[in-house]
């Protein structure tokens, strides 16, 4: 009886313990999971990784039968070799650390990435991790599109997986890892100089444009190009890829927030209105230029239309997100219809002029357009905004451009980048994967 006692006695020791420590430690609570929040993000995520089989299917489309297998392996290559770079040193050097450079290696090997949450937010710190991660997939994965039919797989395999880590981290970390105000006036300091960047205008659409067009520059064209390179293969591929993209980018935007709340319902009323108001302003352009208006014309401005609102999209209404979905069209349109020709740069599938273009009129739009509550860090005007904006473009396209420029010369120098004529002539999905994407008989 006395061991009973004691036993109960214990119990109810460790009960009341605990309620008085339950109620008694607002850091605790302060640090509470929200399960809205939780459940949102998880959800994001997955809407997120979603855009990169999106993005094999339209890119697959539009190349050649004898290239869509090397497209879609590529995309499935970047979802698994980013993944595993990402949650090994790519996270800890993206987010690691508060200034510099580049992160720290903190995170690395996801040591100190558990199920609390990071400073300030409500949702588990691996789950931010992992929502992070899906963007640096997908922006590797949009450089391909420059390259398209032409790049050997060891090489795209290289330098893609080096990229993230030379180009891709850095910038991620100088515009949403930096949080010390005392590098505003520095080189790396683009977050904690108050550029505005949502969901990724200068860390993926930007960085990724302007690596494609020196990519494009690096391989030269394709073989008979323009002449004989044929049209897209399969359209209603490049639809459907279209369309699984447009409904990832509510993940994209809509989640960069890190909250089910009223900035992540605007964010995604506008991605969905600014890419209404781009492919409408597409077709209209072809419908008054050709007579008539095109499938493939219409998801390109769609696509234009939501790279540009990416960076705008926490900070701008529905009236601003009119403006800069159709105004990027229209610049998109420009380039892909006539800065190219002009230039006769071989950009497959007009990465730099959709993502490039479009991005950078985002980002600037952000400052044109973002209402002033939604300045960045001190920044009380919107001519001080719009000049903030136009660094964090500078900066991206000057960092991006020329290492991106090195390390395509270094590989090609050493294991090469190019596939070979032959290769190219019968198709990289022979050649380079052993693989026809359709059979001619059963």
């Amino acid at each position: 009886m006395k061991m009973r006692w004691s036993g109960w006695l214990t119990a109810l020791l460790v009960i009341v313990t605990g309620s008085f420590a339950m109620a008694h430690t607002p850091e605790q609570a302060a640090e509470k999971i929200n399960s809205g929040d939780t459940a949102w993000m998880i959800v994001a995520a997955g809407l997120v990784l979603f855009m990169t089989p999106g993005l094999a299917f339209f890119y697959g489309g539009l190349v050649r039968r004898k290239n869509v297998l090397s497209v879609l392996m590529q995309c499935f290559m970047c979802m698994c070799l980013m993944t595993v770079l990402w949650v090994t040193v790519g996270y800890s050097l993206a987010f690691g650390g508060e200034g510099g450079f580049i992160g720290d290696m903190k995170f690395a090997f996801m040591a100190n990435v558990g199920m609390d949450p990071r400073d300030g937010d409500t949702i588990p710190h691996v789950l931010f991790m992992m929502f992070q991660g899906m963007f640096a997939i997908i922006t590797p994965a949009l450089i391909l599109g420059a390259f398209a039919e032409r790049m050997k797989f060891l090489g795209f395999t290289v330098f893609s997986a080096i990229w993230l880590l030379v180009v891709y981290c850095p910038v991620c970390h100088w515009v949403w890892g930096n949080t010390d105000k005392s590098l505003a006036d520095t080189f790396w300091g683009l977050g904690a100089d108050g550029a505005l960047d949502f969901a990724g205008g200068t860390v993926v659409h930007i960085n990724a444009g302007i690596a494609a067009l020196m990519a494009a520059f690096v391989l030269g064209r394709r073989q008979g190009y323009p002449e004989r390179i044929s049209p897209p293969h399969n359209l209603p591929f490049a639809v459907l890829g279209a369309g699984m993209l447009w409904f990832g980018w509510f993940g994209f935007n809509g989640g960069s927030g890190l909250k089910a709340d009223p900035t992540g319902a605007n964010a995604l009323v506008v991605t969905h209105v600014a890419a209404s108001a781009a492919g409408l302003a597409w077709s209209l352009i072809e419908w008054i230029r050709d007579g008539k208006p095109t499938c493939l014309g219409m998801i390109t401005g769609a696509v234009a239309g939501l790279v540009a609102i990416t960076p705008a999209s926490g900070y701008v209404d529905v009236m601003g997100a009119l403006a800069i979905g159709s105004i990027a069209s229209v610049l998109a349109y420009i380039a892909v219809a006539f800065i190219k020709e002009k230039c006769g740069y071989d950009d497959s599938l007009d990465v730099f002029g959709v993502h490039g273009v479009a991005g950078l009129w985002g980002a600037i739009g952000t400052g044109i357009f973002c209402l002033t509550e939604n300045f960045g860090g001190d920044i009380e005007t919107r001519g001080a905004q719009i000049a903030v904006q136009f660094k964090a473009v500078i900066y991206t396209l000057v960092y991006s451009g020329v290492v991106s420029l090195i390390l395509l010369f270094l590989i090609d120098k050493t294991i090469g980048l190019k596939a070979s004529s032959e290769n190219e002539r019968v198709g990289l999905d022979l050649t380079e994967h052993a693989e026809h994407a359709y059979t001619l008989v059963d």
